[in-house]
């Protein structure tokens, strides 16, 4: 806020140049990135349309949360790659998690 301005004129100001504020109750925003997660708890929430622009403010605590993206392998995938490649269980699963869990690509690098 501005000094010396109490809210009920920033309010009016606000309303006076066309902008509107709606502020929201809320536990906790997340923000979900391509390698991790942004979890805001406790957050104060408020949208701010200006020109028929919205824009949220989120002010709060932060932790950050890395995501998992490797891929889940099963016993199944594993048991296609062995019947495909007559290779151990252990080189099968090997080749998948090298491979981003594409069984096709770990079949065919184990085939060269």
């Amino acid at each position: 806020m501005i000094p010396g301005v109490n809210p009920r004129q920033m309010k009016q100001m606000m309303k006076q140049m066309g902008i509107k504020q709606v502020d929201y109750e809320a536990s906790r925003v997340i923000i979900e990135c391509p390698d991790k997660k942004i979890i805001v708890e406790n957050p104060q929430v408020s949208k701010v349309n200006m020109m028929g622009q919205d824009t949220w403010q989120v002010v709060g605590a932060s932790r950050e949360e890395s995501l998992d993206t490797s891929a889940e392998i099963n016993e199944e995938d594993v048991q296609t790659v062995v019947d495909q490649t007559n290779v151990s269980a252990a080189e099968a699963k090997a080749a998948i998690e090298a491979a981003d869990g594409d069984l096709a690509e770990a079949i065919m690098k184990l085939s060269e």
